[in-house]
């Protein structure tokens, strides 16, 4: 036998050895796992070109649709050979979300990690444990209170916005989505990282490439030969997110290099550095934000956080209190102008603590607001903020008659959890008196996780519903809104956060 045939004969065995591999792995973990109730699809692909036919909005729905069909509080759904178990359940979820252990996040945050590096959303095991611990301390009551003055100001920076889109459309009805989009990245922006982005007076960059970012980690999670980095950079899709990713890193790497260079100076010159024509607008303030707090924590600390741990931190950070604080205050102006008798409470409610006051809301009036309260919880029950959660198994779990194996991602379905009608009757009516105590009573708790659970629970939880209490506070003392179209004809999607993928036009008329 000559050197080519030999050569050729043994790149046959290779790629049949390795295809056998693959096909004796997916059939055990098939094996393993066929006692789940399961999608469809097939050998390989599972259901990956059929869900990439599929709109945003059109894969919720067909989620929902299966959950209606299947009624098990868990299934198993294929991405190419990679079986994602999706549970929603709350039983189920009190398992997965209360674990100790499996607190290793599942494929789409490894995708995410390009973005956010090791930071609390994506890191694991012994480092999740000391940042977690690093960063708690940051979120103390008493730090919340200094920065409601930061949302009170932004937010009526928002109401100006608002008068001027009235008067230049004569009052007609307007798209809020992308004012409540530039108030919440004026808000995460200067209390993340001290800085004056001015968003609301300015295009800025920032948030297109946000969004590019997003929506390219879920193409990447549908299409799995986008799972290979070498493969994915070279094609426009990959290259667009790595220019985003650049504009993302770029800003924040800049941030943090100004405010420690200030934060020297202040402290070995006692100066202060100020720059009128600085596009970051970084200057001595007298309220810390979240940098600031961390670098204050992070000099304390026996192994303190290098420069690229800091930046994965405040990535994090802007990542999780952006887009989800968003579109939870326009999923709540949207509701509310769909259910009038609903707004009409709240508005009882405003004059009852506010009266003819013009001042901004204390965090102690904001605290008796507990109509608001509600309204805003069963917003995030029918809308959450973020639709989906995920584990990948560090020992084998066994949820009633389903056992599922040690390696395996399990999906947490948030949007299936509080879609669940054996749970919530009718799940997508407007119904604010659902969180009344006596009818949560005898509720799972683990049946509405807005902000996750356990030990990964969403640590700016509490930020996040005081952002929303202020601004949609200083709207409603203002406004009645009146919502253009119902729930039944709005669609909306999933780049991570339940956006609505349309314009949602809302008419604003005087409270008085």
């Amino acid at each position: 036998m000559d050197f080519i045939s030999l050569a050729l004969c043994t790149l046959c065995v290779i790629v049949i050895y390795a295809v056998s591999s693959i096909v004796y792995h997916e059939y055990v973990l098939r094996q393993k796992l066929k006692n789940i109730p399961q999608t469809g699809g097939y050998p390989f692909i599972g259901l990956t070109f059929e869900q990439i036919r599929l709109s945003e909005y059109e894969r919720i729905i067909w989620l929902i649709k299966f959950m209606e069909k299947s009624k098990e509080g868990i299934f198993v759904q294929w991405v190419g050979r990679t079986p994602f178990v999706v549970v929603y359940k709350p039983e189920y979820l009190e398992v997965i979300l209360s674990s100790t252990v499996n607190i290793t996040k599942g494929i789409p945050y490894n995708i995410l990690k390009e973005w956010l590096g090791n930071g609390l959303l994506t890191s694991t095991g012994k480092q999740w444990f000391h940042d977690r611990k690093l960063i708690g301390p940051t979120f103390h009551f008493s730090i919340l209170d200094q920065f409601a003055v930061v949302l009170s100001e932004k937010a009526e920076i928002l109401t100006k916005c608002i008068e001027r889109k009235i008067e230049k459309d004569s009052g007609k009805a307007f798209d809020i989505f992308p004012l409540i989009v530039n108030v919440a990245l004026d808000i995460i922006c200067e209390t993340a990282m001290g800085v004056n982005l001015h968003a609301q007076k300015t295009t800025t960059t920032y948030a297109s490439a946000t969004q590019i970012a997003s929506k390219s980690i879920i193409d990447r999670v549908l299409q799995p030969w986008y799972w290979i980095n070498s493969l994915y950079y070279l094609m426009p899709a990959g290259k667009r997110f790595k220019s985003a990713l650049d504009a993302l890193h770029g800003f924040t790497t800049e941030v943090i290099s100004k405010r420690k260079a200030e934060r020297r100076l202040q402290n070995n010159l006692t100066l202060e550095v100020e720059n009128e024509n600085d596009e970051f607008d970084i200057g001595n303030r007298k309220r810390k934000a979240f940098l600031d707090l961390l670098l204050d924590q992070n000099a304390k600390d026996n192994a303190p956080l290098t420069d690229n741990e800091l930046r994965a931190q405040v990535d994090t950070f802007m990542f999780a209190g952006y887009d989800t604080t968003a579109v939870a205050m326009t999923w709540t102006l949207f509701l509310l102008g769909n259910n009038l008798e609903h707004q009409e409470k709240v508005h009882e409610e405003l004059e009852e603590i506010f009266g003819d006051s013009e001042k901004p809301a204390s965090v102690k009036e904001l605290s008796q607001l507990k109509y608001l309260d509600r309204v805003i919880k069963e917003t995030l029950r029918i809308f959450p903020s973020v639709l989906t959660l995920t584990r990948e198994l560090e020992e084998d779990v066994k949820l009633d008659k389903y056992t599922i194996p040690k390696g395996v991602n399990v999906a947490v379905s948030i949007i299936l959890a509080h879609r669940n009608s054996e749970i919530w009757p009718e799940p997508t009516k407007f119904d604010p008196d659902r969180f009344l105590p006596e009818n949560s009573k005898h509720r799972n708790p683990y049946a509405y996780v807005p902000f996750s659970a356990g030990p990964r629970n969403c640590l700016g939880q509490k930020f996040a519903l005081l952002e929303g209490k202020i601004v949609l506070t200083a709207i409603f003392r203002k406004w009645k809104v009146k919502s253009v179209k119902t729930m039944d004809a709005v669609q909306y999607g999933s780049s991570f956060i339940l956006r609505p993928i349309e314009e949602l036009p809302m008419y604003f008329t005087p409270k008085k």
